[in-house]
């Protein structure tokens, strides 16, 4: 729409076509999504700036209307342009001490923000689901000591609320990739949203994962890659550089690329990073611990301190070989 225009002549003209509509606000625009096309292809109204019909069915996350690259800013830190991010930390947080030492050395070898989950979905019941919101507190101490933006998932669209008043950008884990109700709530939340991608999502699904977020008017979302279930049994799943490649093709968002879960063990994630940023990754979010053998959960796929300082050396390598910089 028009700056200034609330676009009710068009939603008139939308209601007398029995067509479907959402009004949205992103990017500093008011956008109306109207469909099916049919309905809609020949309405026209003066206070319409831009109309435009997306061939894929990812809508607000085509590129076809937005051309410049989203560059989506977590208390700061920008994902999306010249500079590569780094998010890294445990897998789970198990400790205040031990989270706040892990997040003073992966600062100083480079990171930009601090991962860490307060809420595990694990596989088994019977394994160690987190600390709740114990593990929130502890990453709220980890920003105040250290000053890492904290990303963290969020699993329940009863805990959207309390998760966002801790964490500067929240994560839908793979196995939450199609909970469209959680979706919804953290698109309303107005957080910053990490998107992984679930194991067994094609590229579409994916991005129309991501339309149900910017629907409720949230344009920070950052699509990540973090491996699809194949019929590979050496690793713990399938890097897919082949669709991060594609969906840059397609979409305006950022992505991010998460090597630890298919990697699956330690010796195979600096080999998967290098290749995430040269395949054009945004963001990297790594699974680092001090003691990564006593580690309450993933403990094969975490770095030790002295690894992920490693690994942070021949990122920037790449990084700047592609002209870019962490």
């Amino acid at each position: 729409m028009k700056n200034n225009s609330n676009g009710l002549k068009l939603i008139e003209k939308l209601k007398e076509k029995s067509a479907s509509y959402k009004v949205v606000d992103l990017y500093k625009r008011k956008i109306v999504v109207a469909w099916p096309d049919k309905l809609v292809e020949n309405v026209i109204d003066d206070d319409v700036e831009l109309k435009v019909r997306v061939s894929k069915p990812w809508q607000l996350a085509s590129n076809e209307w937005k051309k410049d690259k989203t560059i989506v800013n977590v208390d700061g830190i920008e994902i999306g342009g010249r500079n590569i991010v780094v998010a890294a930390g445990p897998c789970a947080i198990e400790d205040e001490d031990i989270a706040i030492e892990i997040a003073k050395a992966v600062k100083k070898a480079g990171a930009k923000m601090f991962r860490g989950g307060a809420y595990k979905p694990r596989t088994s019941p019977y394994t160690f689901q987190g600390l709740g919101e114990n593990g929130l507190k502890i990453l709220r101490k980890v920003y105040e000591v250290v000053g890492l933006p904290i990303v963290t998932e969020v699993m329940d669209t009863r805990d959207v609320e309390k998760v966002a008043s801790f964490a500067h950008m929240l994560q839908i884990g793979a196995r939450n990739s199609q909970n469209f109700p959680l979706l919804r709530e953290v698109g309303k939340a107005k957080k910053p949203v990490l998107l992984k991608r679930g194991m067994s999502m094609t590229t579409e699904e994916w991005l129309l994962a991501a339309e149900y977020i910017l629907l409720e008017s949230n344009g920070d979302v950052v699509l990540c890659e973090r491996g699809i279930r194949t019929f590979e049994k050496n690793t713990r799943f399938t890097l897919d550089l082949a669709g991060l490649a594609y969906v840059k093709t397609v979409t305006h968002l950022p992505l991010a690329v998460d090597p630890s879960h298919p990697a699956g063990r330690r010796d195979l994630v600096e080999p998967l990073a290098l290749a995430a940023i040269a395949a054009g990754a945004d963001m990297l979010i790594v699974e680092v611990h001090i003691a990564p053998e006593k580690a309450l959960s993933d403990s094969e796929q975490q770095l030790t301190i002295s690894m992920f300082e490693e690994l942070m050396k021949k990122l920037k390598m790449v990084a700047e070989a592609l002209g870019r910089s962490i």
